[in-house]
């Protein structure tokens, strides 16, 4: 029987998968010592499977990457719908009169929409065009569409050029919803488009809140957005793992369990 040491290179490479399958992630020095090879051999082995897209590189590791396609909104805004719920209530206390705010097209952002529309002089700036229709007869608040092309399964525009009008405004918040919240990756979303929106978004706000279920903790998506050490203030529900929601107080992010 073949002992670690002796494993073929593809041999190995599989045996990889599997544990990022398992695991989420893997480190470099950890692979070295399983499998008694340097880890200049470990950083090939690893190359060889991020160009073939099956992980993702990541500083002194890599993260698995399965390829999920985009839900499209009508389908995320029925999964976890009390969490999201409890969490749009809870990120709502957070929104004062006369806030600029920036809210993303997740599903739980549409939920917090909606705890809003009973807010006066606001300003909701949004990507979602099912976040504007959603405030469309609310008077008092001001809400500001960027532009871009639409993206029919998420009800959004996506494109740069449509971020432009943030420099016009001071946003106090954004509130983000995500693929998946991991660490050191962060907030990490699907499509590369989407992310680089809310990275560019993340920049411009003085407080960045994350609006995630308990489903999302753990996960990595192929785009990060946000650094962990970017996080003000996570909500999330009462499932949210122990030991993750330690990880990000430990980064400095306030965690609120709802």
């Amino acid at each position: 029987m073949k002992t670690q040491v002796d494993l073929y290179p593809t041999e190995r490479q599989q045996t990889i998968l599997e544990l990022l399958q398992q695991n989420g992630r893997v480190t470099v020095s950890e692979l070295s010592q399983m499998f008694g090879v340097s880890e200049v051999t470990i950083r090939i082995d690893l190359q060889t499977l991020a160009e073939q897209d099956l992980i993702l590189r990541t500083h002194g590791g890599a993260v698995h990457t399965p390829r999920v396609p985009e839900l499209s909104l009508n389908l995320r805004r029925r999964q976890q719908t009390m969490e999201k719920e409890s969490i749009a209530e809870a990120a709502a206390k957070l929104v004062a009169s006369g806030d600029a705010i920036f809210l993303d097209a997740s599903s739980t952002a549409l939920a917090l929409a909606r705890q809003l529309s009973h807010q006066r002089d606001l300003t909701i700036l949004t990507h979602s065009l099912a976040v504007a229709q959603a405030l469309l007869d609310k008077a008092g608040l001001t809400v500001v569409v960027l532009g871009g092309v639409l993206q029919r399964d998420t009800v959004s525009l996506m494109g740069l050029e449509g971020l432009e009008i943030l420099k016009k405004y001071n946003i106090k918040t954004g509130f983000f919803g995500a693929h998946g919240l991991s660490f050191p990756e962060g907030l990490t979303d699907v499509s590369a488009g989407e992310a680089e929106i809310k990275r560019q978004v993340v920049g411009g706000c003085r407080q960045v809140i994350a609006i995630i279920d308990a489903t999302k903790w753990g996960r990595v998506g192929p785009a990060s957005f946000a650094h962990p050490q970017d996080l003000h203030t996570i909500i999330t529900d009462l499932h949210a793992p122990a030991s993750l929601v330690e990880q990000a107080r430990a980064f400095g992010a306030c965690v609120i369990q709802v």
